[in-house]
């Protein structure tokens, strides 16, 4: 593994917490699932109503897998980092959880029940504040995958330690090495944490944790930062809401086979959008899609990535013809002239793509995911 010979941040891991005053959902042996998504089988960990505001602890794989030792706190010290640094729970998972190597490597927290959920609504995440439950993280190459696999077959790992955490996430920056080697300088990057893994259960078996799907899943759609509201479609009653792959940063397209993975403590609020809502202003829309303050974010996923990208110009022009009753061939036009289409992931074996409508372009409607949520 590459690192950088320097000492800590002096940032204070959150270890899970004793109490809460609200739902708070913590990463337990049995409180998650390792490699594999919650499926119809699985019952809740926690149930909620509509509307609820949780608080969610999420683990991070790397420094856990079979191939680090899985044992987080040798793993770590490797590159200085003292015992109470490194995560009780993480340490707990890697010594008493059951991982399922036939699916990923994610460790999922979930699933949440939310209450009158049905197949045909839409869950509205609301994705509140994502804090560093560490300063440091890993970005990993392995198992012969990656956008580069030919030239990078090995694997390799980088330890990356952030500085000025303690300032607040605006100011923290990311570190990893120029050079192998002692003495080398650093390249500074700075962080957008958001988690990766965001899905609902599916019925029948469980889905490998890797490949994303209608479901969400592992989409690693990294405009999905604080602020941000991801529109999921029901599979299963209850929903069966689920989270994991925690990120500092990731660039579009995550061509290594990770980003900067590393653990985050979740504040989500769980509404829902009825059946008749979905379909009356989100008609034609298939899959995930997300709103933020500036954009609608509808995806495309597919093995193919030419064909990710033509599922999410078939959602685009859908949504631009439900949420604002624009036409269908202006609406190709205008997305050709003023949207960009962008790779979110090439390396989770089905591809995925999402495109950035600008709210701004349409002054005439206003649109917020209260509106819609229930």
């Amino acid at each position: 593994m590459t690192t950088l010979d320097r000492p800590g941040s002096g940032y204070a891991a959150l270890q899970p917490l004793s109490s809460s005053p609200g739902a708070y959902l913590p990463a337990t042996p049995s409180t998650t699932q390792w490699g594999r998504l919650p499926s119809d089988a699985d019952a809740p960990v926690l149930t909620v109503d509509p509307g609820t505001t949780v608080v969610v602890d999420t683990v991070s794989h790397e420094g856990i897998l079979e191939d680090q030792g899985r044992d987080p706190v040798a793993f770590f010290a490797g590159h200085g980092v003292g015992r109470d640094r490194v995560l009780d729970d993480a340490v707990l998972i890697a010594a008493e959880g059951e991982h399922d190597r036939t699916g990923g490597p994610h460790v999922v927290t979930g699933p949440i029940e939310i209450r009158g959920a049905r197949p045909g609504d839409l869950v509205a995440v609301r994705i509140g504040d994502l804090v560093p439950r560490t300063d440091y993280g890993v970005i990993s190459s392995r198992h012969g995958r990656g956008l580069l696999p030919e030239r990078f077959p090995h694997g390799n790992s980088v330890f990356c330690l952030v500085e000025n955490l303690t300032r607040g996430i605006a100011q923290a920056r990311a570190t990893l090495p120029l050079t192998a080697g002692a003495g080398s300088r650093p390249v500074r990057f700075p962080i957008a944490p958001f988690l990766g893994v965001m899905g609902v259960a599916t019925p029948g078996s469980r889905l490998s944790s890797t490949p994303p799907g209608l479901h969400g899943g592992n989409i690693d759609v990294r405009l999905l930062v604080t602020g941000t509201t991801l529109f999921l479609p029901v599979q299963v009653a209850g929903a069966g809401f689920y989270v994991g792959d925690p990120h500092f940063a990731q660039g579009n397209g995550e061509v290594a086979l990770t980003a900067l993975e590393a653990p985050l403590r979740a504040t989500l609020t769980l509404g829902l959008v009825p059946k008749e809502v979905a379909q009356e202003r989100f008609s034609g829309v298939r899959g995930p899609f997300a709103l933020t303050d500036e954009f609608l974010v509808p995806t495309g996923l597919d093995e193919d990535l030419d064909v990710a990208v033509s599922k999410c110009g078939e959602n685009a022009v859908a949504m631009l013809g439900s949420v604002f009753g624009m036409a269908p061939e202006l609406a190709y036009a205008y997305l050709s002239a003023a949207t960009d289409f962008e790779i979110s992931q090439v390396v989770d074996l089905v591809k995925g793509s999402h495109a950035r409508i600008r709210l701004s372009d349409f002054p005439f409607s206003t649109i917020s995911a209260q509106e819609f949520v229930r």
